[in-house]
This record gives structure tokens, sequence and C-alpha cells, in this order.
């Protein structure tokens, strides 16, 4: 979180010998599957880093817990994960999990009261706001968290959970929303009438940006009338707070690991990582050569087992 990029955090809420985990004990696993300090050992290590991972793509926490069972099992409720394994060691931990996510970046360009009035509610909806203005001072804007006072928008660094408002009234639309365009992840919307829009969209056009990117610029109230730049700044705000419900998710790196669940003792494992084996044209994974070696012995045993 301190460098702004989505993580996880784990903390062992309980645990019952035998087990290397201590309640309070805390791991930090990031969107490429690295786990950084101290959950417990192997019997639950693959099990967090996984449900870490869905725990970002879904932006909601979990109560994962590791079990001793006779049989393999897994039961999954809402907010809650169950594994029952028959590991070994025999202990059990219970592990919370809880998305840290950035927060989301809205990018307001203009000097109207509109722009301000989307500064102060895009900080009171939890936004990291950010006022671009040519020429701007901070002094001038305290609603923002950062200002610029150029086009480029290198030092906002927008992402994917980055949010453009332009919000000029026609002083300088076209170089907005083309600095905004600039950033393929940016969402980009225009306050103006549909008629200034397409007006823009076509200026933009002759400078050669092409219609792929110019179709990401979308004008939400142009067909709505508003009685003030406070109504028209709220709008704005709604439709994009929406909107954002509605597509936005946390992404996981391409080099995200892949997990398997070992089919002897249910452990969770990582694709690529320790032991596996080939049967019946299907790859299995393991957490240990002697899981390996008691599903070579009965394989057809442990998969029904592992279907119940």
């Amino acid at each position: 979180m301190a460098a702004g990029t989505p993580c996880a955090l784990a903390t062992v809420v309980s645990c019952r010998p035998p087990t290397s985990a201590h309640p309070g004990d805390k791991a930090v696993i990031t969107a490429d599957g690295r786990l950084r300090g101290w959950i417990g050992g192997s019997c639950v290590d693959s099990l967090v880093r996984r449900e870490a991972l869905r725990v970002l793509a879904e932006g909601h926490s979990r109560l994962v817990r590791t079990v001793a069972g006779e049989e393999v099992g897994e039961s999954r409720r809402p907010g809650e994960l169950t594994l029952a394994t028959t590991c070994p060691s025999g202990g059990s931990v219970e592990v919370f999990i809880e998305p840290q996510l950035p927060r989301p970046l809205l990018l307001v360009f203009g000097a109207s009261p509109a722009a301000r009035t989307l500064l102060r509610l895009g900080g009171a909806t939890g936004f990291r706001t950010c006022l671009i203005h040519p020429g701007a001072r901070p002094e001038d804007f305290s609603e923002a968290d950062l200002v610029l006072a150029g086009l480029d928008l290198a030092a906002a660094a927008p992402g994917p959970d980055s949010w453009a408002v332009v919000a000029t009234m026609g002083h300088y639309d076209e170089d907005a929303v083309e600095a905004a365009l600039a950033h393929p992840e940016v969402d980009v919307a225009l306050v103006a009438s549909d008629r200034r829009a397409g007006a823009v969209r076509a200026a933009l056009r002759q400078r050669g940006l092409p219609e792929a990117t110019l179709a990401r610029v979308r004008a939400p109230a142009g067909r709505l009338r508003a009685g003030s730049q406070e109504e028209i700044a709220l709008l704005a705000l709604a439709e994009l707070v929406t909107r954002r419900h509605q597509v936005s998710r946390p992404r996981l790196l391409p080099e995200a690991p892949v997990f398997a669940t070992d089919p002897v003792c249910g452990m969770t494992v990582e694709v690529g990582v320790g032991e596996q084996t080939d049967h019946a044209g299907a790859t299995y994974h393991f957490c240990s050569a002697a899981c390996r070696d008691q599903f070579q012995l009965q394989p057809e045993r442990h998969l029904r087992a592992a279907e119940a």
C-alpha cells in the first residue's frame, strides 16, 4: 500500500497446536501472489495466497480456516472458507484476509465551480483528487490532494482505477480530453451538451485520434439540465460512481501463480512448484513426495475421495 499497489493483509486470528503460527502473526500478499511475513507453514501458505488473490479480485474480506479431518473437504459460505485436510501436522488455523486497495483517482480538469465541487464531493466519497488547470497553484485549490499546473498527468500516475472529468466549461475541452485519453486505463467523462461533445470529438478526430480512442469519451450529462454548477458536478460524480461500481475490478498481474488441490491430503499447492504426476491424461500436483507416492499406488481411490 505504501507504493500505491493493491495487496491483501492476512492475520492469524486463532490456531490450535500443532502449528507454527501464532495469533497476531501477519503477512502481506501482493497481486503477483508473493507472501511477505508469516502466517504458518506449508499447510496454510499456498491456501492463504490463493484466497488472497480472490480477495483482491473481489474486493471483499474473507475468513479462511484449515482443520484436521478424516477426509478431504472444502466448504464455502459468504465471507468464509473452511478446508479440511488430512495433513499429518493435524493442527488448525484461522486467518482473516482483507484487501488493501489504493483509493481510486479522480482527475478533475478545470477551475469552474463545477470542478471545485467535484473535488469536494470526490474527496468525501473516497477518491484521491487531482486538479488539472494551466497555471493552477496548490494554495488556490485546497480541496485537491494534488494540483497540476499543466496537462501532463505523469505526476498523478493514472492507473486502472482512474477517472477523469473534464469540467473546463468549454475553455480547453479538446486539450483536456486529449490529455486524459493519452492514458489508456483512464475513464473519461466530458461535462458538456451532446452537441458540444460531438464538436470536441470532431476536433480530436481532425488531430488524428482514432475512433476507438474517441469512443472512450462519455458525456453522461449531455441530455440533463441542472440548475447550477454544483448540481452539474453532483450529476457527473453520481454517474461516475455508478459506472465504477459496475465495471471496476482490481486487476491481478499476468504472472500471478496458479494453484491446485493435492488430491491426497487436500492442501492447496502452487502449480509448477513441488511434486506432480500424470494420470489418465491429467496432471496432478502434490504438497510432498509422500502424497504423490500414495496417489500413484491408488489413484482412483484418491480421486473418488476428492470428488466426494
